[in-house]
């Protein structure tokens, strides 16, 4: 059994829990008063006016006036991560995450000893709670795309069970917006078929789905009837590393994709420093509303340098001709082809450049790693904007 521990809007709520005057004001995580730059996270009091994460501060404050913005602490909010990544390996080594507030988690072979999924999830919840204040919601589920919708089933504070007898009960009465792949312009391709729910969806073969939806249409055959086989895999064996941010809105603004991409980016390369490990093959994911992927790569000498993943990684966005009125519903960045040292350095000189980067990374690592806080900033960091934010990092995505 597989149970994705979701945390109910993580940057806000740590926010407000550090800060009780802001108990029950909107609270959005980025972004300024002065209409500036992109909201990172939105707290629920937030969401009730209809601001969420990757939105701009301008069309937030036109929904809400009263919101409080707060400058984002990402080295805090890592910390808080890792804190709750420690509670997981309490009960499985099989953790898969998925950002700093989600992952995986496969009890499956623990259960004899810690009781069921579903006692599993509730322990785990209240062990969150207790020791960091913070509110999680679990979706218990046989596999994971089941785990995942689950998760969001109740949120605030949720828990919802999937009885593997019991699939198509869970599945069929909820929207097929609620399937992996299925955004606003797939929804009214699925209209002119009569489709709204999964269980019309699961009526339609698989001859209709494949000629209508090509490729997509063997994934949306198997989703609809809960088939999902994918492993969940531990950080500490997995043959690439990447992070990936699928957003409430299209995103249209390259600025903001770039914070994003910058914020995805540092993870990774913080995540490939804490293992010894050296990337060197880049991957962009792109995906649109339609759930028209594309996936760009890129092949460079071995290195877990963040400024060197990112140059890469925006050179790879630069290439993709996006700008036709598209929204980007997903941005993914990571990394493969891994080695557990990097190359000799041939040349007769050095890249400077690239050694001060390396040196930043490393003393940047070691100075969060030893006080937890947001005490340190790159250069750049002196504004709100996400992508000005301090370096995230992760626990373990």
């Amino acid at each position: 059994m597989i149970i994705h521990i979701d945390m109910d809007a993580f940057y806000a709520s740590i926010e407000i829990r550090d800060n009780p005057n802001l108990v029950g004001k909107p609270v959005v995580v980025g972004g300024s008063v002065k209409g500036r730059g992109v909201v990172a996270a939105a707290s629920y009091e937030a969401r009730k006016y209809g601001v969420y994460s990757a939105m701009s501060s301008q069309v937030a404050l036109r929904k809400c006036p009263q919101l409080v913005f707060v400058k984002g602490r990402m080295e805090h909010y890592a910390s808080v991560s890792r804190q709750i990544r420690d509670i997981f390996f309490h009960y499985t080594s099989l953790v898969e995450p998925l950002s700093l507030d989600e992952a995986f988690l496969d009890v499956t072979g623990c259960q004899r000893l810690l009781g069921d999924a579903l006692t599993i999830a509730q322990s785990i919840k209240k062990q969150i709670r207790d020791e960091t204040g913070l509110v999680a919601s679990a979706g218990v589920a046989p596999n994971k795309f089941l785990a995942k919708i689950a998760s969001d089933c109740d949120k605030p504070d949720g828990l919802t069970f999937v009885d593997p007898q019991n699939v198509q009960d869970f599945l069929d009465p909820l929207p097929i917006s609620r399937v992996w792949g299925i955004g606003p312009v797939t929804e009214k391709k699925f209209a002119r078929h009569g489709v709204t729910h999964v269980q019309q969806l699961r009526a339609l073969s698989m001859e209709v789905l494949q000629r209508d939806f090509g490729i997509n249409g063997d994934h949306f055959y198997k989703l609809a009837r809960g088939i999902d086989d994918r492993a969940v895999v531990p950080d500490r064996v997995a043959k690439s590393v990447s992070h990936e941010k699928t957003f409430p809105l299209d995103i249209f603004d390259s600025e903001v994709l770039a914070a994003w991409l910058f914020e995805l980016t540092d993870q990774v390369g913080r995540r490939l420093r804490r293992h010894d490990l050296f990337a060197k093959t880049v991957k962009l994911k792109f995906r649109y509303d339609d759930f028209e992927t594309l996936v760009r790569s890129r092949s460079i000498a071995a290195t877990n340098t963040t400024q060197v993943l990112f140059d890469t990684a925006a050179d790879l966005m630069s290439e993709i001709n996006w700008r036709q009125q598209r929204g980007v519903r997903l941005l993914g960045m990571g990394v493969s082809n891994l080695a557990a040292q990097a190359p000799v350095q041939l040349t007769l000189f050095d890249q400077p450049e690239k050694t001060k980067q390396a040196r930043i990374d490393d003393l940047a690592d070691a100075i969060r790693d030893k006080f937890g806080s947001s005490k340190l900033h790159r250069g750049s960091n002196l504004e709100h904007d996400i992508r000005l934010q301090p370096d995230p990092t992760i626990g373990n995505q």
